[in-house]
């Protein structure tokens, strides 16, 4: 619930809900994990009203632990679950609203011709180096920076052609993790499911 402190400001009490994107979960027969597995190893370790979407790690909960210790919290607790380490990308449900909302209108307007995908950015890595690491084949690939993200596109006629798979050379892909846009929306609505207001995080005055 929302309190107002002395200074006037707003903050949140109570539990806060969020996603966690795990990277190559039950991808190429590697890293095997059922969702009910899943949901019950982030149950025991006490977060709240876990839910998973599809196959690929995706993990929505509420939790009252601050958000800067999630990441690390859940790598720990899937470590001696996969046979590679996990990376894990924690985002607010107010982080992920941002994302979908600002989404450049270009990328949106692609609906029809080219399969739209995020990366997801892990703290240090931002959206700026991101791009600048990002490689583009004229005509078929286009990317924009976000709010620790990267919106990707490539176009669907020619797939085949496209650079995005060089992503996964780069020293810094150990810091992503990729999400195409239908789940990314799908996480959102989720999240947006779970019921209650969306906490406040600005000076109420």
């Amino acid at each position: 619930m929302p309190r107002t402190g002395a200074s006037g400001s707003v903050r949140w009490v109570g539990p806060k809900r969020y996603a966690a994107l795990l990277r190559g979960i039950n991808v190429g027969g590697r890293n095997k994990l059922a969702m009910s597995d899943l949901r019950r190893a982030f149950t025991d370790d006490g977060f709240e009203r876990v839910g998973t979407y599809i196959q690929s790690g995706n993990v929505v909960f509420e939790t009252t632990a601050p958000q800067r210790t999630l990441e690390h919290r859940i790598e720990r607790l899937l470590d001696d679950r996969l046979e590679t380490p996990p990376v894990v990308v924690v985002r607010s449900h107010r982080q992920l609203r941002t994302v979908v909302e600002q989404a450049p209108p270009e990328f949106l307007a692609q609906a029809d011709t080219h399969l739209r995908d995020c990366v997801f950015l892990k703290h240090p890595l931002t959206s700026e180096r991101t791009m600048e690491i990002v490689r583009l084949r004229d005509g078929v690939d286009h990317a924009w920076p976000g709010p620790d993200v990267v919106y990707f596109s490539r176009l669907e006629a020619q797939r085949t052609k496209t650079l995005m798979n060089k992503i996964l050379a780069a020293r810094e892909y150990r810091l992503m993790t990729i999400r195409n846009w239908a789940t990314t929306t799908k996480v959102l609505a989720l999240l947006d499911g779970m019921g209650g207001p969306v906490p406040p995080v600005r000076s109420a005055g």
